[in-house]
């Protein structure tokens, strides 16, 4: 048996009811497998062993008051798990989804993604099953401010720097930094995605979704294809679905399909985002709405099942979203790439199968890195006490996602798998933290 599938064994055995991090574990060390077999040193220094098992797994009460004066009682989580190349780094979620697995899933795929960007941040994340639809600000603030009077004491610029996620904006950040900086008497970029007039940094909010058309661009470009023209199929109408499909627009293409937890909207003539963040960021409405204002447009009740003709596939709502079903009916239509601007949305046998017939795919830990890219550069100019212009930030944000669609490019073709960008990503992430674990002796 080789030294991953061993590990795969051992880590499921170690971690049981936690399907979602074996996820992440199975996708991560089985794609590198050759890889580890040509180098013994990481056996021999027993590396997946010391990534797989966190640092330090933070699992805490959070008591807060609702506005009816009840007191209730979540739970809250920080897995900080790796940070031999720089401060643990990666968002909090909040959602009534997150468990210990969910986190440790996303801490472990964040490990690799942080290390492609090429900036000094090690992997961590964290969160609660808290969850915000619906409460006042007055209750989120009272969440927000006793998450963090538990977790100041782990946490720090040079130590642990959390970020936004679902269910946690700008307003949530807000409240936890305002706490944090309550309790420790210091004004210091410990989070990231903070308001602009108190240490953020322009282009966060977009970043991620950005961050996925640019790498899809140079994507494309290396097939010799343009973005301009196509019809890009877009799921999700989040945060990273709206500024995907915003600069997926003003790159030419025409995006056909959003969706929600209730439903989907079809609309051939090209979604217009006007309405669409109408609806979901100002109204808080489900995504039918679309279809009552926006004429020749269809709604579909049910889960998005990627059967619009489309010639890229952006995955951007939640895990596990496109699975076998989803990527035959993308077959079907002839999609030239898929993108995943979601954590883990493509399931394993659909990762298989795009793999099988041909269909360029980037997984999230390069597709979606930038969100955390911007969120280190937000670290950089708090440290110098600087401010970039949105030109700036975006400028080094197109860079960094053309540095990794090279990176993992190269590295897929250097290990006799060209254009398997899934391996590529997986081996260059795991080799940068792997020999800087090495490099520092048993710790």
């Amino acid at each position: 048996m080789s030294y991953a599938s061993q590990q795969v064994e051992n880590i499921i055995k170690l971690n049981p009811g936690e399907p979602e991090f074996h996820q992440a574990v199975k996708e991560i060390l089985l794609s590198i497998e050759d890889f580890l077999e040509r180098n013994p040193i990481y056996k021999e220094n027993a590396v997946l062993e010391r990534l797989a098992e966190p640092d330090r797994q933070i699992k805490f009460r959070v008591a807060w008051r609702d506005d009816a004066g009840n007191i209730r009682v979540n739970r809250g989580y920080r897995v900080q798990f790796n940070n031999a190349i720089g401060p643990y780094k990666g968002g909090l979620r909040f959602h009534p989804s997150v468990n210990l697995s969910v986190i440790k899933f996303l801490g472990f795929e964040q490990i690799f993604k942080n290390a492609i960007t090429g900036l000094p941040i090690g992997g961590g994340k964290g969160g609660s099953d808290f969850d915000p639809k619906g409460k006042s600000d007055n209750e989120i603030m009272s969440f927000c401010q006793s998450f963090i009077t538990e977790l100041y004491r782990y946490i720090g610029e040079n130590t642990d720097v959390p970020a936004g996620d679902i269910g946690v904006g700008a307003k949530e950040v807000g409240y936890m930094f305002g706490q944090y900086k309550r309790l420790k008497n210091v004004f210091t970029g410990t989070f990231t995605g903070k308001g602009i007039d108190f240490g953020g940094s322009l282009v966060r909010k977009e970043a991620t979704g950005y961050g996925l058309l640019y790498i899809l661009e140079e994507l494309l470009q290396s097939k010799n294809m343009d973005l301009y023209g196509m019809k890009v199929s877009i799921s999700g109408a989040g945060n990273v679905a709206l500024y995907a499909a915003e600069k997926a627009i003003s790159l030419g293409a025409k995006v056909v399909t959003m969706s929600d937890s209730g439903g989907w909207i079809y609309d051939k003539d090209g979604i217009d985002l006007s309405i669409m963040k109408e609806i979901k960021e100002v109204k808080k409405e489900r995504i039918k709405s679309y279809a009552q204002v926006k004429k020749g447009s269809k709604y579909y009740e049910g889960r998005f099942d990627w059967s619009a003709e489309c010639n890229a596939a952006l995955p951007c709502a939640t895990q596990n979203e496109l699975d076998e079903t989803g990527v035959k009916n993308l077959i079907k239509n002839k999609v030239s790439a898929v993108a995943e601007g979601a954590n883990m949305p493509t399931t394993l046998d659909a990762m298989h199968l795009l793999r099988e017939n041909n269909i360029p795919f980037i997984p999230s830990k390069a597709a979606n890195a930038g969100g955390v890219s911007v969120s280190a550069l937000e670290m950089s100019q708090n440290s110098m006490r600087v401010n970039w212009s949105d030109t700036q930030v975006d400028s080094r944000l197109r860079e960094i996602m053309k540095n990794i669609f090279n990176l993992i490019s190269q590295t897929a073709e250097q290990n006799g798998d060209k254009g398997n960008y899934l391996k590529g990503a997986n081996i260059a992430g795991f080799k940068k933290v792997a020999d800087a674990v090495i490099a520092q002796g048993v710790v």
